[in-house]
């Protein structure tokens, strides 16, 4: 789709994204271009390749280019429509996909796949760069090579994200650094599987769904926000976005999942979005951690009807509510519902 990995410097220092010298520069790396291979069938063009033999299997794969290339930060509900459209169409032929992303909205991306893709029997990973795959010190070689023999060797149905040798959930993943090599992380969910002398699963493998056709949501609601609470944070400027036609809106509150109560108008319009079916889900501003009700001021946001959104990431949080809303064969009760359960592990429920 684009992003660093992908990118070539030019003359004046500025980085853009190229796909014809990309796909000689695949061409050229013997670690993902076995030209001593053969392909034995009709219908492998110059756009397949083959891995060397490893962890008892050859990875066999094919590159499709999207047309723009994009910057992440352009990334869009219609390009993630898209990504999920050219899954679908070829989801019969392949064991797995790996998606080459920017890393700005990684995170939203795989998270939004991970609601998205509907009875997923196969991995999809997403992996991207720091440096580009051109230079001598890129990361993406190695994230792209971790990221092929998982899709290809390791049958692990969901979205996932493959970054410096860590396999991590796609809707538990948030980018943790600008510049350092282990961009990403879940900080609430351990790794799927971390990538050292020996390639170890972390976690039980989830059943592949496929007990029914795998498919991709056909819509993504994009009337909802985050709103951000602050120190102070003007009650003027919260009540238009809470009185507008909004259909959905993450909290990302203090701590354990408190805002202020004083003035009460606050809490008064939060009340009143959800009396007008405005689906409001509290989450925490804190990195690590999950929102506990316990606390006053957390608990009248629940007594208010704000969903409790417990350990989810802002990314997960707005890409569930997205897909949740979408849902135009489900009622106002059930999509409430929805929002408070665990459908793809992307939030922990307490045992009860």
């Amino acid at each position: 789709t684009g992003g660093t990995i992908g990118m070539k410097r030019e003359m004046n220092g500025a980085y853009t994204p190229t796909k014809d010298y990309f796909l000689q520069k695949l061409k050229d790396l013997p670690m993902l271009n076995d030209k001593s291979y053969k392909f034995q069938r009709e219908g492998h063009d110059n756009q397949w390749f083959a891995m060397p033999c490893q962890e008892g299997g050859r990875v066999l794969y094919r590159t499709t280019v999207f047309e723009p290339l994009i910057d992440s930060s352009d990334i869009t509900v219609d390009s993630w429509m898209r990504i999920g459209e050219e899954i679908q169409r070829n989801y019969d032929y392949y064991d797995g996909f790996v998606v080459l992303h920017g890393t700005d909205t990684m995170a939203y991306t795989a998270s939004a796949l991970s609601f998205m893709c509907e009875n997923l029997g196969k991995p999809i990973i997403l992996t991207g760069a720091q440096i580009p795959i051109f230079e001598v010190r890129s990361d993406g070689i190695d994230n792209l090579t971790s990221s092929l023999i998982m899709a290809g060797l390791y049958k692990i149905p969901e979205v996932l994200v493959c970054f410096d040798n860590n396999v991590l959930r796609g809707n538990r993943t948030r980018k943790r650094d600008v510049e350092g090599f282990s961009a990403f992380t879940s900080p609430n969910a351990r790794p799927i599987a971390t990538l050292e002398i020996s390639i170890k699963i972390e976690v039980p493998i989830l059943e592949a769904r496929e007990a029914e056709n795998f498919r991709v949501t056909e819509n993504m609601a994009q009337n909802v926000m985050l709103l951000h609470f602050y120190p102070g944070i003007p009650i003027d400027n919260v009540k238009p976005i809470l009185q507008s036609n909004i259909k959905g809106v993450v909290l990302l509150t203090y701590g354990s999942g408190n805002i202020t109560i004083n003035p009460p108008d606050l809490l008064n319009a939060i009340k009143e979005a959800v009396d007008r079916e405005v689906i409001i889900i509290n989450i925490t501003q804190c990195f690590k951690g999950s929102v506990n009700p316990a606390y006053a001021a957390g608990m009248n946001l629940t007594r208010a009807g704000v969903i409790c959104g417990r350990d989810m990431t802002p990314e997960a949080a707005l890409t569930k509510l997205m897909y949740v809303i979408g849902k135009k064969n489900w009622d106002h009760k059930k999509k409430r519902e929805v929002m408070a359960k665990n459908i793809r592990e992307e939030i922990t429920i307490p045992d009860s």
